[in-house]
Order: C-alpha cells, then sequence, then structure tokens
C-alpha cells in the first residue's frame, strides 16, 4: 500500500517548514509521497519552499494564480501515485501522527474512507459560531442523507485513490470538503471516523475560513443531494 498526502498552501511562508518538518518526521507503517501544491502564493511561500531540502518522496507543484483549496487538490489528485489519498493542511491545526490512526482501518479492511474527527474542546476552537456553524452543517448532511457524521469539514479525508477519483470533483475552494463528503454519501460510502487533536488558529494568525463557506457548504449539500 502506498499513501499520498496531498498539502495544498497558500501564503503559508511562515508555517510550511515546520508543519512539513512534523509530517515528514511522522513514521507511517506504508510508502509515502507527499504532493505539495502552491496555490499561487504570493508571500514567499513558493520561494521557501524552494529553499528547503525535501526528500525525493515529496513532489512541489505551483499553480501560476490562486484558485483555492479545492483546485490544489485536485491537482495533486490528479498526479497521485498512491493507493490511498488524504489532505493535509499546512496550518498546523492538524497533528500528522493522527494520520497513522485515520489509516489504519483501511490497512484492516473495516472501511475504503475514513475520516478523522474533531471534538471541538474549549481550546480547539476560535469562536463559538465557528463550532455552531460546523455543528449545523453535520445535522444538514445527516438529515439530507439519512446517515451520521460528526465532522463532515474535517481536512483529514482519507480514501482510496480511485474512489476519489470516481466523484467527479469540481469545486475549487473550500467547498471541495462538502462536495467530497456528499458525494462519498451518494454513493453509497458511509465514513468510518476516527477521533483526532485538533488546535484551531485564529483569524490573527491566518484563518481563512469565514461564514460565507459554511453558506456554500449547505448550497453543495443540497446540490449534490437534489442532482441525479
Amino acid at each position: 500500500m502506498k499513501l499520498t498526502i496531498a498539502v495544498p498552501v497558500y501564503n503559508e511562508r511562515e508555517r510550511v517548514e515546520p508543519a512539513l518538518k512534523e509530517l515528514l518526521g511522522t513514521t507511517f507503517p506504508v510508502e509515502v509521497e507527499v504532493v505539495v501544491v502552491d496555490d499561487g502564493s504570493v508571500d514567499g511561500t513558493w520561494e521557501t519552499l524552494n529553499t528547503l531540502s525535501l526528500p525525493p518522496s515529496v513532489r512541489l507543484v505551483r499553480h501560476d494564480r490562486n484558485r483555492g483549496k479545492g483546485a490544489a487538490l485536485r491537482t495533486a489528485l490528479d498526479t497521485a501515485t498512491g493507493d490511498v489519498f488524504v489532505p493535509f493542511d499546512a496550518d498546523l491545526e492538524y497533528d500528522p501522527a493522527d494520520l497513522v490512526r485515520v489509516l489504519q482501518p483501511i490497512r484492516d479492511g473495516e472501511s475504503d474512507v475514513v475520516f478523522g474527527t474533531r471534538a471541538f474542546g474549549s481550546h480547539t476552537a476560535f469562536n463559538f459560531w465557528y463550532v455552531v456553524g460546523n455543528k449545523a452543517l453535520n445535522l444538514c448532511a445527516n438529515v439530507l442523507f439519512n446517515c451520521y457524521l460528526s465532522d463532515l469539514e474535517t481536512c483529514y479525508k482519507m480514501a482510496r485513490t480511485p474512489i476519489l477519483r470516481s466523484l467527479g470533483l469540481r469545486s475549487n475552494g473550500f467547498d471541495i470538503e462538502p462536495e467530497v463528503t456528499a458525494k462519498l454519501l451518494k454513493a453509497g460510502y458511509r465514513p468510518y471516523e476516527v477521533p483526532i487533536d485538533y488546535r484551531a488558529r485564529t483569524r490573527e494568525q491566518g484563518k481563512k475560513i469565514n461564514w460565507r463557506d459554511g453558506v456554500r457548504a449547505l448550497w453543495v449539500l443540497l446540490r449534490e443531494r437534489l442532482r441525479r
């Protein structure tokens, strides 16, 4: 088994090096490739990436302009050579060691799709409305698709690569998260959930998602549920 870890980055000059250091310092029980997609950063992120001493298992890709997280993930998915695919945000909110736990149900043959789910304790969310919005989206998805998911917006959506490629993903922005979830559910997949650690950063630290992305996520869930 080979795991492709996709790392979309946009204006993360200060965080991308320590994030990659943590990721590359994690011991995985399978072969791993890392695909870093710089989404048209203008703060020197791309230049920083090219100064790092990276192993051959890491590939750097650059968009000539900012196209969004979804576009970066789709680029990584198109070039992935692994049997299993998972995103990893280079913002230090997620612990890369948790990827080993998320991978285990796939290795054990228990599921082909695994989500790492966040608990949102008091020290893990930057504000009240962020958590409320997340829970509201989960409720909508559970009602629309008759399932029970606790964190559809998690970054850690791990699945066998052919499954993700079969979904026909088209989102360019943060709406890639609800699109992946909705299309997996509609295709009959029920993600296996594994608890993970999470430490949200603040707006001042570079948090990019906002309430408009929540509204867009709701629209994507409705669109995919009603799509023939």
